[in-house]
């Protein structure tokens, strides 16, 4: 699959909405859009657009990606394989495109979706809820996730998304746990979700063991040391 490090990455400058509220404001005071959103679109190509993505992403996951066909999933959505063609190139630029949707909306919710996901709830409630979406997403997604973060070395961490997954999880710590480093922190508890570790993890677990597990990560990393009693001697 393709390297998704074009124009998501932070590395390039582009501005990146605070994880912890509403959507970065620009110097003009207005809000910017969540990192890697669309450019604005007619009505009629985006209901396409989500046709093919939702036709694409049934059919990936109930036969695999490498076994779906462009005229398969033209069929599916009851489009013309030419649109498909236009709009995505080929099957990778589709399964590209698909990830990129699911991780947009999962950074929507985030931004400014209800609590304990969005804005409102305790910063390791936060990052819990998070971690528990985002296994949702990569257990669903596994193939597509595993190929993205394969397409060349070091790929995962030059994924603009996981610049914001890494901003997220460390501004929750910094307000959960001071006494932590919270980059480290972050890409702590950002390890367990690489897809080469998930997909050997599910050989031997199941989802629910693995959302257990990563939530006690989060209670003994987030949760602050007792304030050190001073003697009275």
């Amino acid at each position: 699959m393709k390297d998704r490090t074009g124009p998501q990455s932070a590395s390039q400058g582009e501005p990146t909405p605070q994880p912890s509220g509403a959507p970065a404001a620009s110097p003009s005071g207005r809000e910017l859009p969540v990192v890697g959103s669309p450019r604005p679109e007619r009505a009629d190509a985006r209901r396409n657009r989500l046709r093919v993505l939702e036709a694409a992403d049934r059919l990936f996951t109930a036969h695999g990606v490498r076994n779906v066909s462009l005229d398969a999933i033209a069929a599916e959505a009851g489009v013309g394989k030419g649109t498909v063609f236009r709009r995505f190139g080929d099957r990778a630029g589709l399964a590209v495109a698909l990830l990129d949707e699911r991780e947009q909306q999962l950074q929507a919710q985030i931004l400014t979706g209800p609590p304990p996901l969005g804005p409102g709830a305790p910063p390791a409630t936060r990052a819990t809820a998070f971690l528990e979406a985002y296994l949702d997403l990569l257990d669903r997604h596994t193939e597509l996730f595993l190929d993205s973060e394969n397409a060349s070395p070091g790929a995962r961490y030059r994924i603009g998304s996981y610049h914001l997954w890494h901003r997220h999880l460390a501004h929750l710590t910094e307000q959960a746990n001071p006494t932590l480093d919270p980059n480290y922190t972050a890409h702590t508890l950002l390890a367990p979700l690489a897809a080469d570790l998930h997909t050997f993890l599910r050989t031997t677990h199941s989802l629910p063991h693995l959302k257990s597990a990563l939530t006690a990560l989060v209670t003994t990393l987030l949760t602050p040391p007792p304030p050190s009693r001073t003697s009275t001697r």
